[in-house]
């Protein structure tokens, strides 16, 4: 159920982060490709007026009549308000003379609005950019649909040897579904992109999960191991001590080992018996014997000449430095990856360590 829980929370997070990166992008992405489609727009409508009023302004010049050349006009600029953008013919009084709607033809255009008001004018991207938001925006506040069918002049360029003026013009409600058209292509490949990313960051987080527990179950699964085999050898440990306690004192004994060992306190010769023995230890090139009560004395001989005249059965040689009674055994602790520390009675000063190596020879040596 924790686990459910985490997970679970770990995708709520993982989709609050991805929310907030996604509208912070979307946010300058759909700015760069507003900004990207309407200079592309402002471009190719300045071209075209300034085509369309050259061919115009050559046609006046042929001595066409001004009649037969709004007729023809007219003819091709007909319904070709559906795009973004579409032109239109203005004279210098700011009356239409052609237009794709014919019913506007003979109004006045109302320049008040418009985003430029002369010829002279110039208009940048970043301009026309704010000027049509602050227009979609008080479109949107109005709630009055006759506002959005509205248009607005981007682009003024004069007809050579008239009075007219070839207007380039922008749909307020063209220019928004394409703006939002864009914007809806922008949310979708960020949502299918977010599921995508989410769902997979969550998948490879379970993964790692599952395969990080299954590692955790099994070191624990060894360390119990490690007790169980911990706690057979301090069973062990217990039972050879017990057994050795009831040895019969009659049994024959081996005439090369020894059941004293000479050992000195100051001047003074002291002899032990070997079951007195609870550890014997060197240090400084110095050989000690420690006795059950606690009384540590010399020896001349080294460890080597001692534990070869002991009894294997009751002494082991635990490293270099120790040799340790049996009887001496407290408890067994592991120690490292591999080693074991043995704890004695009484307890000693200097850790006794036995290492990977001996560790099955200690093992065999409790009859495990």
């Amino acid at each position: 159920m924790r686990k459910d829980r985490l997970y679970f929370l770990t995708f709520i997070s993982i989709t609050v982060i991805y929310a907030i990166i996604a509208s912070i992008a979307l946010h300058y992405l759909t700015k760069s490709g507003t900004l990207t489609l309407l200079e592309t727009y402002l471009e190719f409508s300045k071209n075209e007026a300034k085509s369309f009023s050259t061919l115009v302004g050559q046609k006046t010049q042929m001595g066409i009549a001004k009649d037969s050349i709004v007729q023809s006009v007219q003819q091709s600029l007909e319904e070709t308000d559906t795009d973004i953008g579409y032109l239109s013919i203005l004279d210098w009084s700011g009356k239409i003379i052609c237009h794709p709607d014919i019913k506007i033809v003979g109004q006045q255009a109302g320049g008040s609005k418009s985003f430029v008001s002369s010829v002279a004018d110039e208009l940048t991207v970043e301009s026309f950019y704010g000027q049509l938001n602050q227009r979609l925006k008080e479109n949107r506040d109005s709630a009055n649909p006759a506002l959005v069918k509205e248009s607005e002049v981007i682009h003024l360029y004069p007809v050579s040897g008239s009075d007219w003026i070839v207007a380039a013009h922008i749909g307020i409600d063209n220019i928004s579904q394409r703006l939002q058209e864009m914007r809806n292509r922008f949310y979708t490949i960020f949502l299918l992109m977010g599921l995508f990313v989410v769902l997979s960051y969550v998948v490879v987080v379970r993964l790692i999960g599952s395969n990080y527990e299954k590692q955790l179950e099994a070191k624990n699964k060894q360390l119990e191991d490690e007790v169980i085999n911990l706690s057979k050898l301090n069973r062990a440990v217990g039972d050879y001590q017990q057994r050795v306690s009831v040895k019969s004192k009659g049994d024959k004994e081996d005439t090369t080992i020894k059941r004293r060992i000479l050992t000195y306190i100051r001047n003074e010769l002291l002899p032990v018996a070997t079951e007195e023995i609870a550890h014997i230890y060197t240090e400084n090139s110095i050989t000690y014997v420690v006795c059950f009560d606690g009384k540590r004395s010399t020896t001349n001989s080294s460890l080597d000449e001692l534990f070869s005249q002991l009894d294997s059965a009751h002494f082991f040689r635990a490293n270099r430095q120790f040799i340790i009674a049996i009887s001496s055994i407290d408890k067994i602790v592991k120690y490292g990856k591999n080693q074991l520390k043995i704890l004695v009675v009484p307890k000693s000063e200097a850790g006794i360590l036995i290492s990977k190596n001996k560790a099955a020879e200690f093992k065999q040596w409790l009859n495990l």
